[in-house]
């Protein structure tokens, strides 16, 4: 099926819609609620304001994005990994980021066990 320069809302139930392609659309204000979007790509989009609820999302790769502003609560990192990334003004539980690497740093160079 193909929909083309269309403006409607549509009401999809109990649907696969495996494979399907959306491109230069607009789906602001959608609700997406029990979907499986396994496996999904999602490229040079706006989600800004977005909220994500009791999501799985282990395995996620995020690149080039920009998450100024972004708030984490009660969320697993157990082996998260932050690489070549811009940490001014980033907190953890209200400690800035760079103190704590800055701090860690300076005892790794004075030969003390940073982990005691």
């Amino acid at each position: 099926m193909k929909i083309r320069n269309e403006k409607k809302r549509l009401d999809v139930n109990a649907s696969d819609l495996s494979g399907s392609v959306y491109g230069d659309c607009v789906l602001s204000g959608c609700t997406f609620n029990n979907v499986n979007m396994s496996g999904g790509r999602i490229k040079d989009v706006n989600l800004s304001g977005w909220s994500v609820y009791d999501a799985n999302l282990s395995g996620w790769s995020v690149e080039k994005v920009n998450l100024s502003g972004l708030i984490l609560e009660n969320v697993n990192l157990a082996g998260a990994q932050l690489n070549s990334c811009r940490l001014k003004g980033m907190t953890i539980d209200r400690i800035e980021v760079t103190e704590l690497l800055e701090a860690y740093r300076a005892q790794e160079a004075k030969g003390e066990d940073a982990n005691a």
